[in-house]
């Protein structure tokens, strides 16, 4: 058993480098605008995250009954079949089908793969690990997205559609790793009683001050994280095309991207000792407070000076994600663990899409989009990040978030 479970350990990092290998990540809205337009694009993307959300919640609670490895196993042939739909496809039907997939992939596998690595680890005495082993699927998996983004935009100045036939292959990669990995052993401690009895159990979670903070900095984080993703390659065509250098689009936003993701990994190396000396919520508030940052700059002026600020969009995730996973996952229980990752994850994603939803009404539903549609989305983003900013400081203190949680080693 301990053999099979350090085996886990390994292939986790391996199963996050391979799910990152996003081909596509730097050319997708280019390419769906310019198939279809860019309102149909921002539909496209939340299509994605509502497909995550109605799925978020009951693949979590799968995982938790059925196992975490049969969950997995679905997740990595959804996120192949969707690859594949994307690659072929031509309409915006079929768009949307592949987008579906490649959600139903992602909703498998979130709080799934948290789940599994600390169960391996705690299965093997080694539970006060998960902080540094999450920095370092960190790092695999943002190698893998620094790498997918420069070659994807390379490919699609030959072919728009070869980065989604390479993010396929990868999926079946994915597919063959995953089914190395076995099942964690698992300790219940729900109470008997059948499921309604587990229910109440989980949402008992929410009564702890520290998963209620993080779930709620976490949900935030989700949306601000994403508003550079989803409008930074709108933005970067929009800066070139002022330049005259609108045909450079994939490329350029496929090098700001694999720099980004650099960037990422560069300050993950630092992550750990910056935690120790400004404490958990500090970081975390610190993180937060960058994201907020960058949708400002956006807001503020579409010059190109701002692809430098673009370059810095995962580093709050660096600063953020495996603390935040180090912290929450021994107050969880295994047999609720993988559910109230999903249920965090539901509640992001169905915020940020509904946001999408508003931004796709209040924009143009032919071509480009303009610059003056993102300045006016990310500013009023900009406002309500900053009120949330200021409760969360004004709560971190009271909810105990530092209090108990042990530095990484």
């Amino acid at each position: 058993m301990t053999t099979l479970m350090a085996r886990n350990i390994t292939l986790y990092r391996w199963s996050r480098f391979l799910r990152s290998l996003i081909f596509w990540q730097a050319i997708w809205f280019l390419y769906f605008q310019d198939v279809l337009s860019a309102a149909q694009a921002i539909l496209l993307y939340a299509v994605y995250d509502v497909a995550v959300t109605l799925l978020e919640v009951p693949s979590g609670y799968m995982s938790d009954r059925l196992g975490r490895r049969p969950t997995l196993i679905l997740s990595a042939i959804a996120a192949f079949l969707g690859a594949a739909c994307l690659w072929i496809g031509d309409s915006f039907a079929m768009f949307a089908a592949g987008q579906i997939l490649i959600g139903a992939g992602g909703a498998f596998a979130s709080g799934t793969e948290e789940s599994l690595l600390y169960e391996s680890l705690a299965a093997t005495d080694r539970a006060d690990e998960i902080e540094p082993q999450e920095v370092v699927a960190w790092r695999y998996s943002f190698t893998a997205l620094a790498l997918s983004a420069v070659t994807g935009g390379a490919m699609a100045l030959f072919d728009a559609r070869l980065p989604f036939l390479a993010g396929a292959i990868a999926m079946i990669a994915l597919f063959a790793v995953t089914w190395r990995m076995s099942e964690p052993p698992r300790r219940s401690d729900a109470p008997d009683g059948g499921e309604l009895l587990r229910l109440r159990h989980l949402a008992g979670h929410f009564r702890d001050p520290v998963l209620l903070w993080i779930f709620a900095l976490s949900v935030l984080m989700y949306g601000f994280s994403h508003l550079p993703f989803v409008f930074g390659q709108p933005f970067i065509l929009e800066a070139l095309s002022a330049m005259g250098l609108a045909p450079s689009a994939p490329v350029v936003s496929g090098a700001v991207t694999a720099v980004m993701m650099g960037l990422s990994v560069t300050v993950s190396l630092f992550a750990v000792g910056l935690r120790n000396r400004i404490g958990l919520s500090g970081i975390l508030l610190g993180a937060f407070a960058l994201q907020i940052a960058i949708s400002g700059v956006m807001a503020l002026t579409d010059s190109a000076l701002v692809l430098a600020v673009l370059m810095l969009r995962m580093i709050p995730d660096a600063l953020s994600r495996p603390f935040i996973l180090g912290r929450i996952q021994p107050l969880l229980s295994d047999d609720s663990r993988a559910t109230w990752l999903s249920l965090k994850s539901f509640v992001g994603r169905l915020g940020f899409a509904s946001a999408l939803a508003i931004g796709a009404v209040s924009t143009t539903d032919v071509g480009q989009m303009p610059y003056a549609d993102i300045q006016s989305i990310l500013t009023v983003a900009t406002l309500i990040g900053l009120a949330a900013l200021a409760c969360l400081a004004l709560t971190a203190r009271r909810a105990g978030v530092s209090k108990n949680s042990s530095a990484s080693r």
